[in-house]
């Protein structure tokens, strides 16, 4: 794990699992961290790729709060921005963005160069860095099989933001590389053909795991039901 001194300040309202961990979202990261636990009876999962069908479903904000909830748990965590398209971390994360995965892709700077501190332990964070011109080619090449075995050296495990997986290929190369999954629906938003399209294009190699569906942006009852779960009043 790559320490750094000077740590950011964490206070972006997206990271309810790290401002707020008593809260019932934050509650419902943890379930599904316990979830990927019982995918894998026969040993923890290690590298994890979350996608959604299309834009806007809430997938970097899952990724996010499921990379801070493995990291409380004690587990050393690389959160990696994959989307080379539309990148996110740096600003949900408040860090810098000159340098990333593209120039580790690219050959230009080591791993360790690129890494960041997430300003919470046992989080670190490798954002996206410049734009590039061709980000599925950098994700399908060997730089990719490189930094997945020099992460997984390092850390226990790694989590990749990738793009919506209807809209680019990346997703899918990513998944290929993954040990697993995962897909975010939004209830409110995604159309069911879209989600069954993900879901098939997700599937399509017998190298792919797909762990599972996160339904996101769910209306459910007040804390009354919630309450009367855990036994409390």
């Amino acid at each position: 794990m790559v320490k750094k001194k000077n740590k950011p300040e964490v206070k972006n309202r997206k990271l309810i699992a790290f401002t707020n961990p008593k809260s019932r979202v934050s509650e419902q990261f943890r379930t599904l961290r316990t979830n990927i636990h019982f995918s894998s009876p026969d040993g923890d999962i290690r590298s994890l790729a979350i996608t959604s069908a299309s834009h806007s479903e809430g997938k970097s904000t899952t990724a996010s709060n499921l990379a801070i909830v493995f990291a409380q748990e004690g587990k050393r965590v690389l959160f990696i921005d994959a989307d080379m398209r539309k990148p996110t971390m740096h600003d949900t994360f408040k860090i810098t963005n000159h340098r990333g995965l593209s120039n580790v892709l690219a050959s230009q700077i080591a791993l360790k160069v690129a890494i960041q501190s997430a300003g919470i332990e046992n989080l670190d964070l490798l954002p996206c860095g410049p734009i590039p011109p061709n980000p599925a080619e950098l994700l399908s090449s060997h730089s990719m099989d490189l930094l997945l075995e020099q992460g997984l050296d390092a850390y226990d495990l790694l989590i990749f933001d990738t793009p919506p997986v209807l809209s680019v290929a990346d997703s899918v190369i990513l998944a290929n590389k993954c040990e697993g999954t995962i897909l975010v629906v939004n209830s409110g938003k995604t159309e069911r053909e879209h989600a069954v399209r993900a879901k098939e294009a997700i599937t399509a190699s017998p190298k792919t795991r797909l762990l599972g569906v996160v339904i996101n942006n769910i209306k459910v009852q007040k804390d009354a039901d919630y309450a009367q779960y855990y036994g409390t009043e």
